[in-house]
């Protein structure tokens, strides 16, 4: 094995603007969110391969004998292809015992996990190491956690099976890898990413692989070059929803009133530009209260169109009321129909301001925080930059 010791992080994501609308080819963006999935990968000598994931209070262990009798050598080493082996998956399904298409978040995590570990390894013997995750992101919220782990799992595996090199420098407390090996991270995180979703978009993996922010147009996934880090409350209303039932019922409104409908998503797609606009300005000449004007006019404007388009609910309503009362400006992000909402912040907003807000918005039975968005994608860590508590729990198993 390539590296005996290693620490990675990826981010979470968020979508901007273009919701719902993107399914329909208009412009949406997606950015990082700095509630960041952070791995550590030991090399070992216990002739066994360990996962732990406390988050889900999930720990697995197999012994690598076991493992290599599920490697078919007939196909060689597969390299980063696009499709996944649907033989090996096959054969891990059996392993780990499920057979049904429904799997739970344990089982998906550690097929994941296999399939990525073994695929990397299979040309060369399987080495015992134990790999630890912790997120800092909710699962199931719609803010990529499962594409965060998938992203750490490929960078960590990349790296000790030899396919890429590790970029931290001994003076280094973080460093990113070379584009050609971000989007070698990039395919392996997709492929993760096909096992726990089936047929996902790619906008996830790729968030959590280059951070900042991203245009998606029409399946295009296109990284922007430079984005202002903007602060954010981000609100997990935990009013669960089906993501597929609010596609469906934005298609049947399209469908409904075709008339009304298309304006709205022109509008939306408009909204997505105008923001994209902005956030590129306010990289390359003085950050003005009028940007942050533009911001939150489009924030306002983009979540009564998602109302529009019936994917609103009254846990948002009472969100953008909370924060309104305070000054600030909130929309839905994700499916709506409850889920997450991110409301901006100004530079110059108030910490008391800041705190009394989320104390509202947590009194009502929401779960909030203050983070960013717009910072780094995947990248390793020196000890040293993983914070105290979570390092402390990377060091526990």
């Amino acid at each position: 094995m390539q590296v005996t010791d290693l620490f990675v992080s990826a981010p979470g994501k968020a979508i901007l603007h273009g919701e719902h609308a993107v399914v329909h080819g208009k412009v949406a963006l997606a950015v990082s969110l700095n509630l960041r999935t952070y791995l550590r990968l030991k090399a070992t000598t216990t002739g066994k391969v360990c996962i732990n994931l406390p988050n889900i209070d999930t720990f697995y262990s197999w012994d690598l004998s076991e493992l290599e009798q599920l490697i078919s050598y007939s196909g060689g080493k597969k390299e980063e292809g696009k499709l996944l082996d649907a033989e090996l998956v096959g054969r891990l399904r059996d392993f780990i015992g499920v057979t049904n298409g429904n799997l739970d978040t344990c089982s998906m995590a550690s097929l994941s996990f296999l399939y990525i570990y073994i695929s990397l390894f299979r040309s060369s013997e399987l080495p015992s190491l134990e790999v630890t995750v912790w997120s800092e992101l909710p699962t199931g919220a719609g803010l990529g956690s499962s594409a965060a782990y998938s992203v750490c799992l490929a960078a960590a595996l990349l790296c000790a099976s030899g396919a890429i090199p590790t970029p931290l420098k001994e003076w280094d407390h973080t460093a990113r890898w070379c584009q050609e090996d971000l989007e070698l991270i990039n395919s392996w995180a997709f492929q993760g990413e096909m096992i726990i979703h089936g047929n996902p978009s790619g906008v996830d993996n790729a968030v959590g692989t280059w951070g900042g922010m991203l245009r998606f147009l029409a399946g295009k996934i296109i990284p922007l070059s430079r984005v202002p880090l903007l602060r954010i409350l981000l609100t997990n209303t935990k009013v669960p929803r089906s993501t597929k039932v609010l596609v469906a019922r934005v298609k049947d409104k399209i469908n409904k009133f075709p008339s009304i409908m298309a304006p709205v998503l022109d509008s939306v797609d408009a909204i997505s530009c105008t923001c994209e606009k902005v956030l590129s300005e306010m990289t390359c000449e003085p950050i003005t209260g009028e940007h942050y004007n533009t911001l939150e006019e489009l924030i306002d404007i983009n979540q009564h169109h998602l109302n529009v388009m019936g994917v609103g609910h009254p846990a948002l309503d009472t969100l953008c009321q909370v924060t309104l009362a305070r000054g600030l400006h909130s929309k839905l992000t994700g499916a709506g129909g409850g889920g997450c909402g991110i409301t901006l912040l100004r530079p110059e907003t108030d910490s008391t301001v800041v705190q009394t807000t989320v104390q509202d918005l947590r009194d009502l039975g929401f779960d909030c925080w203050e983070t960013s968005i717009g910072g780094p994608g995947v990248q390793q860590h020196s000890p040293v930059s993983v914070k105290e508590e979570i390092l402390e729990v990377l060091n526990r198993y």
